[in-house]
């Protein structure tokens, strides 16, 4: 058995995650309007003082972060052995007892805001830490990024778990290694799905208004509204991570949304730190250089009204699916910007009920879940079970509504001057009110997926269906 006491990190080595960032973002999403408060933190004490203010403002549901099995398993092995566990972390003292507690494993914490000189426990200083509690080479530490390298020059034994690149190799130098840890999931597979590139089907929505206006022939026309494409796609992907960082603990309380990338830990909190910024500059770019300027301003507004979904509105009672159906109606406002050309008023108003029919289905397909596991009022949102009939009624409402402007859209007079043949759009209204009663008696069956868009995407009478629709199009004109 050995005797030595064995000093675990915590954050990307007990966890796969980072408490740091995880208290940041929790604390934006509680208190957006007073964002420069740990900035101002950091700036007087640095990061401890950063730390210890985001520990006193943002809860974390310590349960439901994403822990390492594999280093789990091995630490309770250790345990049964007779081993002293101690929980080493530079994160702050509240959180690191609070999973201390959780898990039932250490013996002991030694973390940020619990010593005498005020500092974060990370590095030379959690070095200095272990060495006065336990003395020089009389204990072992596990731990995973570079700072930790100070720790395991005066550890007996460094046990090197998911290590950063060039850590392993660096820890190796020292000599006393004794176990490399490697349990983390692919991260090049991990960071294409938190871009969420299936959900780019919904971008398609800005290349209607050029069909509609019947001029995708004209290449210079086709060429913006590609670009628009691909800008609101690199948009689209930059609030999905930004809103992933915001909802980890909604997140983790979903059953599906719990396997999410970030939330499930698969991919680290930096990457998306990292990369939303990226994609929305991108976005930007696109925007400024190829685009009219009229773009820019839809493309902005979808951002500031997508965060103030993820931040506040998502949790008001109708005013969510409300929002959901105008983000998809800005795709059409920004298509018609791309590409110069007027914004039908039948296609505004068919989008937004056809929409808000949809989001009603998302949030109908939640709540059935919900009862289905035997809860009452689904976590993050106002709603509960009882409103079902309510949100089914209202939503096959709103659909059936968008095939009436529909059929009131065959009979306007500009209608005939775009289609030789306007009358042979009616074969569309059958096709659409079946798809959209088809789509309610799915949710109703507890078959629908989270997000329609995908379950359409997904399912051959849908796709059938927008064939079938194209083909009344085409011919119709």
């Amino acid at each position: 058995m050995n005797s030595k006491p064995l000093a675990v990190d915590l954050d990307g080595t007990l966890i796969r995650s980072d408490l740091l960032v995880e208290s940041a973002f929790a604390y934006l999403k509680a208190a957006p309007l007073r964002f420069y408060r740990p900035v101002l933190w950091l700036a007087r004490g640095g990061k401890a003082a950063l730390k210890a203010g985001l520990a006193r403002d943002a809860d974390i549901d310590v349960a439901n972060l994403p822990y390492d099995q594999t280093v789990l398993d091995w630490l309770e092995k250790e345990r049964q052995a007779g081993r002293s566990l101690v929980l080493a972390t530079a994160s702050h003292a509240r959180y690191a007892h609070a999973i201390a507690g959780h898990l039932g494993l250490f013996d002991r914490v030694l973390a940020t805001g619990d010593g005498s000189d005020g500092g974060n426990l990370s590095g030379q200083r959690k070095r200095d830490r272990l060495v006065a509690e336990f003395g020089e080479k009389n204990f072992d530490y596990a731990g995973n990024a570079r700072a930790d390298l100070a720790v395991w020059q005066s550890a007996a034994r460094a046990y090197v778990v998911n290590p950063a690149p060039g850590v392993e190799r660096a820890a190796r130098k020292l000599g006393n290694v004794e176990r490399v840890i490697e349990s983390r999931p692919p991260r090049l597979k991990a960071g294409l799905k938190a871009l969420r590139p299936h959900q780019w089907l919904k971008n398609l929505l800005v290349l209607a208004p050029l069909l509609a206006a019947h001029k995708a022939s004209n290449p210079g026309l086709a060429v913006a509204a590609v670009i628009a494409f691909m800008a609101f796609g690199f948009c689209a992907s930059s609030v999905y991570l930004l809103n992933d960082l915001l909802d980890l603990e909604g997140d983790r309380h979903h059953p599906n949304k719990s396997k999410r990338p970030f939330a499930s830990g698969a991919l680290p909190l930096a990457w998306g730190l990292a990369l939303f910024p990226i994609l929305l500059a991108g976005a930007a770019a696109l925007a400024a250089l190829w685009l009219p300027w009229h773009f820019g301003v839809v493309l902005a507004g979808y951002y500031v009204l997508t965060l103030a979904y993820s931040l506040s509105l998502k949790q008001l009672v109708l005013v969510d699916v409300v929002v959901l159906a105008m983000l998809y109606t800005a795709r059409l406002i920004a298509g018609a910007a791309a590409v110069s050309v007027p914004l039908s008023f039948w296609l505004l108003a068919f989008s937004m009920f056809v929409f808000l029919s949809l989001a009603l289905v998302k949030r109908y397909a939640e709540l059935y879940a919900m009862q289905e596991r035997g809860a009452v009022k689904t976590r993050g949102r106002a709603y509960v079970a009882d409103d079902l009939p309510l949100i089914s009624s209202l939503g096959t409402s709103a659909g059936y509504l968008s095939v009436l402007v529909l059929a009131l859209y065959i009979q306007d007079a500009s209608t005939a001057l775009l289609y030789q043949h306007a009358r042979l759009i009616w074969l569309a209204c059958p096709l659409l009110l079946y798809w959209i009663s088809r789509m309610w008696l799915m949710a109703h069956r507890g078959q629908m997926h989270d997000d329609p868009i995908v379950f359409a995407a997904r399912d051959c009478v849908s796709i059938a269906i927008v064939v079938l629709c194209g083909i009344v199009f085409w011919a119709a004109t």
